[in-house]
Order: C-alpha cells, then structure tokens, then sequence
C-alpha cells in the first residue's frame, strides 16, 4: 500500500477506492440538496407557502444528526463497502417518494428521511482511512471530502437545467427523480468496484456495539457530556417546528418529540454504560488506550467550520441580494464562490496537515476562520462588489481549509472506531448549522459573523488540549494479535 504512489490520475488501487468514494459522496450530497434549487418550482406548482418552504429546508438536515452516529456504528461493523452502497440504493426511496409528493404532508415526510444520505460523508472517511498511509491520509480525505461535498453546488447548477430542459409544471419533478435514479445506480456500481481494505489488511471492527467505547472513567463522563448539545439540537429543531416557530405541529405533537428525545437519551446513556462498565472493573491496558479529548476538541471545531459553512451557504445569497441590491440569480452565483473554494481549499487543508502536523495547521486555520468572519461582519454596501467577493473566498479558504484538517486527524485517534469518531465529529458539523442559523434568525447579519468568530476563537483555546498525533496506535484482531498502525 505505501509503495503505491499518488497519483491523482490513477484509478487503480488506493487512488480507486479514493475516486470512488468521493463520487459517492457526491451523489449523496446532489441528492440532499436536490430540493433547494427548485423550491420556488415546487412551491408554484403545489401552492406551498413561505412557512411550508422553510419546513422542509428544516427537516432536510433534522435526521442527519443522529443518522451520522447511527451510519457510524454501521460502518464501523459492516464495512464501508456494504454500508455505503446500502446507503444509496435505500435512499433512492424516498428520493422518488419527494417526486412523486402531491401534497406538504408527502414532501414533509421525504425531506425528513432524506436527510439519512446526508451522513454518507462518514462512510467515506473510515474507507479512504484504510487505504491510505498517514503521510498522505490529510489530502486524501480532503479530496475525498472537498469533492464529494462540491455536489450540493452541482446540484444548484444542474437541476434547474435538467427541470427546464423536461419542461412544465412537473420539470421538477423529472429532475429529483433523476438524482434518485443516479444514487441508486451508483449504489450498485460502488458495491461491485470496491473492498473495505488492500488484500492481506485486517478490516478491525469495535469489540461492542451499541455506542462509542471509550478507554478511561473521565472520557466516559466526557462522552456523556458531548453527546448533550447533539439532544440539545434536536430539540431546538423540534421547537421551530411547533406552534411557537413555523407551528407545523401542534404543541401536544411538540411535547410528544419532547419526551420521546429525553427517553432516547436515556437509552443512548444505558447503551453507553453496557458497553464501557468494564471501566469500573479496572484499568484499560495501556496499548489498548485512546485519549476521548482529542475526539471532543475535534467535534468543537467543526462545529465552527462545517457549522458555519452549511449556516452561510444558506444565507449568503439573500445577504449579497439586499447588500448589493442585486438579483437573486446573480447574488447566487456570486455567494456560490463560497462553496466553489471546497475543489482546492478541502483538499489544501489536508495537504499542510500531512506536511506541517495536524495541530500546528488547525491552529493556523482556526485563527483564520476567526479572522475571515470579522471581515465577513464588515461588508456592507460601501464595499465594492469585487471586494465583497474576495473577503468571502479568504474566508471560506479557512473554514474549508480547517474542515479538511479536522478530518486529516479523525482517522488518527482510534481505526476500529474511525466510523463512530466521524459519525460524531460530522454531527457537531449539523449541530452547528441549526445554532448558527437559529442564531441568525434573531440577530442582525454583522452580529451573526462576530459569533461565528467567537465560535472560532473557542475552538482555538480547545486546540490547547489537542495532542498531535505522534508513533501508533494499536488493535487486536478477534484472534488476539495484535498490530501496530503507524499515525506519523
């Protein structure tokens, strides 16, 4: 595997299993976004309001948090060959289901179990991890992530053609259903092109299932601590839905979500419990340790990045529309220069991680993206327009520049939980997105940015407790022998 060289042109080896998968990544990504450049389509042609617009833009992310942990766990057990190919055929359901939809209620319940394929971003991570040595780990998972994720802007690009060119009041209709079909074809492609590892790797799988495990009493109460915001987030989306927000559901149907959210944290807690008590039995051998800290400090940072990105990705149009009084098909070109930078700054971030060590660059990146958002604040119509443009592509550098990093570290902390740590280290991303669009729902847009920036700067104080990765961390095959996994 190591001698095997990279070679962005290849698509044989490694580099297959890389291309592959961001093509995956990609399709899940044109599927998840596949409803926001028709909206206004959509709302026409089956009389949907404004609030109803907005409830589906919700429900689009509301699943993903928890998906992301539960697509975790599955990776991890079943291999990211069966999960992600599973993942794409299954999602093509409900993909035609929001084609089909003649009513709110029908679209409502696609959007929701839609955003299940937003959680494909974790599968990729655990199976370019395998494939690649730590030296080159940084850029391949940035390639992999900056690529996959440049689907939500072809999605913007292309479906709007694709519904012009079928034409009438069901062009949409035939453009949704055309990302179904490609998902669940690539589904099947996937499945026949790739293998979990290299031949003669041990595939190493958790020793339990059910929840993370954790090595330490204090990294359990670290983990419990964690997992808060995530039913924290939840709840937040379920009270925009209620009568006090967007009132799609009543507030007895609200209390109901309520109550269901704190029983299911009470069964995430048990699980957590069953699978880490050994703990309280005695000691973890040290080879077999990991520290949870570095897990907690990379979801904290991207909350800040891939937070703000989906938040501002969402925003960013409307901002340019009313700053610079232009209209809304230009404004989304011009804030599409956001999510263009994904192509290199991804990847570039992985690239100065493999180079320079992943602390020392998600150092630099962090104060950038802190930096790049109290630049952000200070657009106004006094800017010139090209000006505008430039600030919002330096700042998007650092927060893609800083996802990528972020992701050059996950696969380092422990491999057989390589899912799970992505799973949550994603879900901080999605959390993120619903704190700052909450917050941007209440705030002028300048203060919007200055708590991004806050955000930021947290998350560079968080970075003291990180650790660059340093030697190998260790696992054991079920038959006891053990191996040693080079992190340098």
């Amino acid at each position: 595997m190591k001698a095997e060289k990279f070679n962005l042109f290849s698509f044989s080896g490694k580099m297959k299993m890389m291309h592959m998968s961001w093509m995956a990544f990609f399709i899940s990504f044109v599927v998840w976004f596949n409803a926001a450049p028709l909206m206004s389509v959509i709302a026409d042609s089956l009389g949907l309001s404004k609030e109803q617009i907005k409830t589906l833009l919700i429900l689009n992310v509301a699943l993903t948090i928890p998906a992301r942990i539960i697509i975790g766990m599955v990776t991890d057990k079943f291999g990211p060959r069966l999960t992600y190919s599973g993942l794409l055929i299954v999602c093509s359901i409900p993909c035609f289901m929001f084609a089909l939809g003649t009513s709110f209620e029908q679209l409502a319940l696609a959007r929701f179990l839609l955003g299940f394929i937003g959680a494909g971003f974790v599968i990729g991570i655990r199976m370019v991890s395998e494939w690649f040595p730590a030296n080159e780990l940084g850029t391949a998972e940035g390639i992999y992530g900056g690529w996959g994720n440049f689907g939500s802007a072809a999605a913007a690009f292309t479906l709007p053609a694709i519904a012009l060119a079928f034409g009438g009041e069901d062009g949409w209709r035939y453009a949704i259903g055309a990302t179904g079909g490609l998902s669940l074809l690539f589904g099947v492609i996937y499945f026949l092109n790739v293998s979990d590892t290299p031949k003669g790797s041990t595939y190493f799988k958790p020793k339990k299932a059910g929840a993370l495990e954790v090595t330490s009493k204090a990294d359990l109460v670290l983990l419990v601590v964690m997992k808060l915001p995530m039913y924290a987030t939840l709840a937040l989306l379920a009270w925009k839905l209620s009568p006090e927000g967007v009132k799609m559901f009543s507030q007895s149907s609200t209390e109901l979500i309520y109550g269901l959210l704190i029983l299911v944290l009470a069964i995430d807690l048990y699980l957590t419990y069953q699978v880490n008590k050994h703990l309280f039995d005695g000691p973890v051998p040290e080879f077999e340790r990991y520290p949870f800290k570095q897990v907690a400090v990379l979801n904290v940072l991207y909350f800040s990045t891939f937070g703000s990105e989906l938040a501002v990705v969402s925003m960013l149009p409307l901002f340019f529309a009313e700053t610079f009084e232009l209209g809304l098909a230009q404004a989304g070109m011009l804030a599409s220069s956001y999510a263009f930078m994904n192509l290199l700054s991804r990847p570039g971030g992985g690239w100065i991680s493999d180079r320079f060590g992943r602390k020392p660059t998600l150092m630099i990146l962090t104060a950038g993206l802190a930096l790049g958002y109290l630049g952000m604040a200070q657009i106004d119509a006094q800017w010139s327009l090209p000006l505008a443009v430039l600030m919002v592509m330096t700042c998007s550098f650092f927060v893609q520049g800083g996802e990528g990093a972020v992701f050059a570290a996950v696969p380092l902390i422990k491999r057989r939980l390589t899912g799970q740590i992505a799973g949550m280290t994603g879900a901080y991303g999605n959390v993120g997105a619903v704190f700052f669009l909450t917050v941007y729902s209440m705030v002028s847009t300048q203060l919007f940015f200055y708590v991004i920036g806050a955000s930021a700067l947290f998350g560079l104080v968080s970075l003291l407790f990180l650790t660059e990765p340093k030697g190998h961390m260790t696992e054991v095959n079920e038959d006891g022998e053990v191996t040693m996994i080079s992190v340098n």
